[in-house]
């Protein structure tokens, strides 16, 4: 698969100066790349790699790119005999409503904050808009259309506490995207739940599997994955190219 690299207009808009991403790199393809971010006056390139391409990254690093991230993936194929009961008690989880924007918006604020995603880890960036990334992304997800295919709600004594987004990658694959917890109510399953539904959203979309993604060291939710009989599939790097040094 060719490298895909392209101008991104969120992450100008957030940090007020040109930033582009790179996606499926390899060593042969970096020259090109490097040439369309100086043609274009990039100041920031977020450049990934699977992390089978090791030439590519020692490449990158070799250009002074620098190590933000190692994403996992994993993966499950629909099955609706292997799906849990999701018998939640005190614990209501559903579909997100019109004018719940808001509700969830907040959740992520509290749940994303400091969070250690590439953004965070790159000291050059504003923490305080690298927070906020993630409270937009929740909201966009419920009011920009195709963005999220299905938000789920988790709802603890009648008061929202989580939130899930879902979409189809394809035809087959459904995805779980973003995923988040107040951390008043973290440690009663709320996460399990919310996998859960959104296995059987994948199920009732006819997808044959479901696809998740997370940094290496959040083993937490690793575990959890395990646990509903996810499997390892795929990792990648995520590298931060500076060009204005």
């Amino acid at each position: 698969m060719p490298a895909d690299v392209a101008l991104s207009a969120i992450d100008e808009q957030r940090f007020g100066f040109r930033v582009a991403r790179a996606s499926n790199v390899t060593a042969e393809d970096l020259h090109s790349i490097l040439d369309f971010c100086h043609k274009k006056e990039i100041v920031l390139l977020i450049a990934r790699c699977a992390t089978s391409e090791l030439r590519a990254a020692q490449t990158m690093e070799a250009q002074g790119f620098l190590l933000m991230d190692t994403l996992m993936y994993y993966q499950r194929k629909s099955s609706p005999d292997q799906i849990p009961s999701n018998v939640a008690g005190d614990i209501v989880v559903r579909p997100f409503e019109a004018g719940e924007e808001d509700a969830v918006a907040e959740i992520a604020a509290k749940s994303f904050e400091g969070y250690q995603g590439h953004y965070h880890c790159d000291e050059r960036l504003d923490p305080i808009k690298c927070n906020e990334i993630y409270t937009s992304w929740a909201r966009r997800s419920c009011v920009v259309p195709n963005l999220a295919d299905q938000v789920i709600i988790a709802e603890l004594d009648g008061v929202a506490a989580g939130f899930a987004t879902l979409r189809l990658a394809s035809p087959e694959v459904g995805e779980g995207v973003l995923f988040g917890v107040s951390p008043s109510a973290q440690g009663r399953g709320i996460y399990r739940y919310l996998m859960i539904e959104g296995m059987k959203w994948c199920l009732d979309k006819r997808a044959e599997r479901m696809v998740v993604s997370t940094q290496i060291t959040n083993i937490a939710v690793q575990k959890v994955w395990s646990r509903l009989g996810f499997e390892p599939s795929y990792s990648s790097y995520t590298f931060h190219k500076w060009f204005d040094k």
